[in-house]
């Protein structure tokens, strides 16, 4: 996709971190955008820093299917057809996995996860019905190939985000609509203070948020990339439609370590009784699986 202006875009999680910097470089690309977000004090705040009549704000919690068709509908009334969508909201609990509990993975999988199924499935049957083509980015993480005691649950949500990403490319290439899946390291955001918008019907099972750690996690957020960055390589990833946006170039070394101890873990074992019928079955997998890649690309 070498032509974004003209077109309208749908960025989540808009109103400050990387959905910002996104709304500021499709805006300076001569896109139509809409920044949706879950406060409307920040949709206000982020919209009197935009001197531009082609974007407009829409309140939106991404988890509730039902509000992201109506944000649709309004978007699409106001700007036309969104051919360009941006399932960029995303929260963070950083605790262990055996720490939490239910309500903590409902709602941190009903932002990252759940946020992300139900921006695909609000817009793809549209893009695919206009035939216009397009382009999908779902922000999902490092913490999408790296883990820790913490955070297990945004480990979980990422993870799958990522795994989602690459089988709906492969499928909606057909019909010239790419995806790109974006893995930022450490930003400069208000992710830090996920717990101000928390539901109250799913903070029953939270613990005591502590002023101290959120302060020490503000100070370390201080440091993160500056949004607009990653916005400009998110723009070029989507130009070159490339599937994978690796924003920050300092993990390279940690993930070829990552990926070896994974190599390094399979073993010779000796040919069991169905080897070889396997290797044909595997072979038109692997074949099916190159292909795919190829056409994703464009060079199939």
């Amino acid at each position: 996709m070498q032509d974004l202006a003209g077109r309208t875009a749908f960025v989540t999680g808009g109103a400050n971190g990387i959905g910002l910097g996104l709304v500021r470089a499709l805006l300076a690309e001569g896109c139509k955008v809409a920044l949706a977000d879950i406060r409307q004090d920040a949709i206000d705040a982020a919209l009197a820093t935009l001197d531009n009549q082609d974007v407009i704000g829409v309140q939106l919690d991404v988890a509730s299917r039902d509000g992201f068709a109506a944000a649709a509908d309004r978007v699409e009334a106001d700007l036309g057809p969104v051919s360009l969508v941006f399932n960029n909201a995303g929260v963070n609990l950083f605790q262990t996995i055996d720490d939490s509990s239910y309500d903590d993975w409902d709602w941190v999988l009903g932002v990252n996860l759940h946020g992300v199924v139900n921006g695909v499935m609000t817009f793809i049957p549209r893009m695919k019905a206009r035939g216009g083509g397009g382009h999908i980015v779902n922000t999902a993480s490092m913490a999408a190939f790296l883990c820790g005691p913490q955070p297990g649950i945004y480990n979980t949500a990422k993870f799958a985000v990522r795994g989602m990403s690459e089988s709906l490319r492969y499928s909606l290439a057909p019909h010239g609509i790419g995806v790109s899946v974006l893995c930022p390291g450490l930003v400069k955001s208000h992710i830090f203070a996920s717990d101000e918008v928390r539901p109250d019907e799913l903070k029953a099972g939270a613990k005591a948020v502590d002023p101290a750690s959120v302060g020490r996690l503000e100070q370390i957020h201080q440091v993160g990339m500056e949004p607009d960055v990653i916005a400009a390589r998110v723009i070029e990833a989507v130009r070159a439609n490339r599937f994978y946006i690796f924003s920050h170039p300092e993990f390279r070394d940690e993930l070829r370590e990552v990926f070896d101890d994974i190599l390094d873990a399979f073993r010779d074992y000796p040919e069991d009784s169905a080897f070889q019928q396997r290797l044909a079955f595997e072979k038109m997998r692997r074949d099916g699986y190159r292909a795919a890649r190829q056409a994703a690309r464009g060079d199939g």
